[in-house]
């Protein structure tokens, strides 16, 4: 950990739910700018973008692994709500004003949140190295209403090791989603770090 907070090469590291609460839990007061801003990191933007093309005026828009809202505060004037597995990343997120309501959850577990309530959900840094795998789009499918759009960011290593590929295909074999769309983008723009060329993958479908 450094002075003032975790890097991305430690974010990698983690195992599981528990592991991500402390290190989160721990980096949440200064995360928007030791990394968000210190890294130059527009994947939020880059994939909150994607989902506003996607979706109607009204949608009602779940944020999954809200963190401090750095996806949602690309989409002020949507009605948003933010999951997070971490409390005190919320409590930053909450005085920004992007979120209708702050729920704290574990992907890895149903959530408790009633069936075909949302329209969408998005996520940026919730799907890469030792975080959240695919056994979470099952419970995700089931409190979306038909058509929801989903606008999930990931990155190639985590895609082909984490079994997403084969879920995602085994969903659309089934008929519970529409084929899979990818967009490439950038993670981060205008720093100089060992990761500062990275691209990201954004996954979008929509529910059947």
């Amino acid at each position: 950990m450094t002075d003032d907070g975790y890097d991305l090469d430690e974010a990698y590291q983690i195992d599981g739910p528990d592991a991500a609460r402390r290190m989160y839990g721990d980096w949440a007061k200064t995360y928007d700018d030791s990394f968000g801003a210190a890294w130059g990191y527009i994947a939020p933007r880059e994939i909150a973008a994607i989902l506003d093309a996607e979706i109607g005026p009204e949608a009602e828009i779940l944020d999954i692994g809200a963190g401090t809202g750095l996806v949602a505060e690309h989409l002020r004037g949507r009605t948003v709500d933010a999951l997070d597995i971490t409390p005190e990343m919320l409590e930053i997120a909450r005085p920004k004003g992007v979120y209708r309501s702050l729920m704290l959850g574990d992907l890895t577990k149903a959530l408790d949140i009633p069936d075909a309530t949302y329209d969408a959900v998005v996520s940026c840094g919730t799907f890469t190295h030792g975080h959240v795998g695919p056994e979470c789009f099952p419970e995700l499918l089931r409190i979306t209403r038909p058509g929801a759009v989903f606008a999930c960011g990931t990155i190639g290593a985590v895609l082909d090791g984490a079994g997403f590929g084969s879920e995602l295909a085994r969903l659309v074999a089934q008929g519970r989603i529409t084929p899979v769309g990818w967009r490439d983008i950038p993670i981060y723009e205008g720093a100089d770090h060992p990761h500062k060329d990275d691209r990201g993958l954004v996954m979008v479908f929509r529910k059947l």
